[in-house]
């Protein structure tokens, strides 16, 4: 700066003081009513609910047998779904799907999974089987479970299971946390 733009400088700023401002920055978070929160995770859980419940079959891909399943969602971290991926993550309840119609076993796999959300549990394991339907060369269950979990807004990710809970014929299931439902 030469010593012209200096005195211009000190021209225009004449008559102007410093402004004090406070030496630490406060980060504390405005409170907000408890009513309000509460309300909040109440409306939230009702909506994972009415969502669960309207599971649909229109658009099932079929999958093989031996196909490995996964799914994760966006912002799921990666570490995470590869712990899940490993078996590291130690599954809390299971349900077994073999045996059910189509139908049954939407109703189980939705009334389980809601019951594990309101037991706090993160991680799940469903057994859908391998067993190829009578009509054709692929499985009906396993091919469902797939599109049904997908559709559930609580369901973060799943992968097939090691062989020793499964294999291909079941699935650790990552749920949401309680407060992001």
């Amino acid at each position: 700066m030469t010593e012209d733009e200096f005195e211009l400088f000190r021209n225009q700023m004449h008559g102007v003081r410093r402004i004090k401002a406070p030496q630490q920055v406060d980060n504390s978070r405005p409170s907000q009513d408890q009513s309000l929160n509460q309300y909040r995770r109440y409306a939230a859980s009702q909506e994972i609910v009415q969502d669960q419940s309207e599971l649909t079959d229109a658009h099932v891909e079929l999958v093989g047998s031996d196909t490995p399943l996964l799914f994760c969602t966006p912002g799921v971290q990666l570490n995470l779904f590869k712990r899940l991926r490993q078996g590291r993550l130690a599954w809390e309840a299971g349900l077994d799907l073999h045996g059910f119609k189509i139908e049954q076993a939407r109703e189980e796999l939705d009334r389980f999974i809601r019951d594990a959300l309101r037991m706090d549990m993160r991680v799940v394991l469903v057994v859908h089987g391998k067993a190829v339907s009578d009509l054709g060369k692929f499985p009906l269950l396993k091919s469902h479970t797939n599109d049904w979990l997908r559709q559930m807004p609580a369901v973060l990710a799943y992968c097939s299971a090691l062989p020793k809970d499964g294999g291909n014929g079941a699935l650790y299931v990552l749920l949401k946390k309680g407060r992001q439902r």
